[in-house]
C-alpha cells in the first residue's frame, strides 16, 4: 500500500508538471496505456474483456472518467496537497451514496464525521489564498464522482473479474477523450511525451500494488496507509513546486482527513 500510494502521488506530480496539456489529452494517453496493459493481462488469463454486466460497467467507466477529468483540472490549478486532500473525500461520498445504491445505513456518528470533513473544506476554501474557489469545489465534485464509481464497483461485487472493471475505465474514457482532443489538441514537446507515458505507467503500478495489498491483508489494516499520500503531496509540493501554506490551511486539511479517517475506522468497527 505504501508503494501504491507513492506511485499515485508521483502520477499526480506528472500531471502537475504539464499544466499546458489539457486534462482530457492527458487522460487520452493514460487510457491508451491502461487499455493495452489490461487487455493483454485479461487475454493471458483467458477472461472475456466485455464482462457480463455491461450497463453497470459503462456507468463505472463514465463516472470514473468524469472524476478523473475534474481531478486533473484541480491538480493543474491548485497546490498539490490541497488537490490531494479534496480527493480524500471520496470515501464519505461512497458511504452516503451507499444509502441509495446498496441500501446501507449511515449511523448518527458518521454524519458528525462528515460534518468535520466538510468544515475542513470551508476552512480551505475561505482562508487559503492559493485555493481558487472554482477549483476547490471542482475537487469536491471529483470526489463525488469517485464515490459514484466506487459504488458501481460495489454493486458489481464479485460478479466481474477485477481486471474487467479496470478495463472498462479506459474503454469508456478513450473515445470521449479522443473526440475532445481532435478539436483541442495541444502538441506535446520534448519531455512532455515521457511524462504522459509515465502517467499511464504509474497509474497502472499504483492500481496493481493497491490490489495486491487488499488481496494479501484485511482492508481495515491497510486502507489507512493510503492517507500517507498527503505527506507525499506536502513534501513533493514543497520541494518541486515551492508550495507554502498558511496555518489555517493545514488546519483545514487536518479536519478533512480526521473526518474521513474517523468514518473509515468507525465503519471497520461496525463490520467487525
Amino acid at each position: 500500500m505504501l508503494l501504491s500510494t507513492l506511485f499515485f502521488s508521483l502520477m499526480n506530480v506528472c500531471v502537475k508538471l504539464i499544466p499546458h496539456i489539457p486534462a482530457m489529452e492527458i487522460i487520452l494517453f493514460r487510457s491508451v496505456v491502461s487499455l493495452v496493459i489490461s487487455y493483454f493481462a485479461l487475454s493471458r488469463q483467458k477472461v472475456s474483456v466485455w464482462g457480463n454486466n455491461r450497463g453497470l460497467l459503462i456507468i463505472r467507466g463514465l463516472t470514473g472518467s468524469t472524476a478523473l477529468v475534474l481531478f486533473f483540472n484541480t491538480l493543474q490549478n491548485l497546490p498539490l496537497a490541497t488537490a490531494a486532500t479534496l480527493q480524500y473525500l471520496s470515501p464519505i461520498f461512497t458511504t452516503i451514496l451507499g444509502v441509495f445504491i446498496v441500501k446501507e445505513k449511515v449511523k448518527p456518528w458518521q454524519w458528525a464525521f462528515f460534518a468535520i470533513s466538510f468544515a475542513g473544506i470551508i476552512v480551505i476554501e475561505g482562508l487559503d489564498a492559493t485555493a481558487d474557489s472554482l477549483y476547490v469545489w471542482m475537487g469536491v465534485a471529483s470526489a463525488l464522482f469517485s464515490g459514484l464509481a466506487y459504488s458501481s464497483i460495489r454493486r458489481l461485487n464479485t460478479r466481474e473479474h477485477p481486471l474487467v472493471i479496470v478495463f472498462y475505465f479506459p474503454l469508456v474514457a478513450l473515445p470521449i477523450a479522443g473526440i475532445y482532443s481532435i478539436f483541442n489538441w495541444v502538441q506535446p514537446e520534448g519531455w512532455d511525451w515521457g511524462i504522459l507515458l509515465l502517467v499511464g505507467i504509474l497509474t497502472q503500478l499504483g492500481q496493481y500494488y493497491m490490489t495486491m495489498s487488499y488481496q494479501a491483508e484485511e482492508i481495515s489494516k491497510v486502507a489507512n496507509l493510503n492517507y500517507i499520500g498527503i505527506i507525499y503531496a506536502l513534501a513533493m509540493g514543497f520541494i518541486l513546486f515551492d508550495e507554502h501554506f498558511e496555518l489555517a490551511t493545514y488546519v483545514g486539511m487536518a479536519l478533512v482527513l480526521v473526518g474521513v479517517i474517523l468514518n473509515v475506522r468507525y465503519k471497520n468497527r461496525l463490520s467487525q
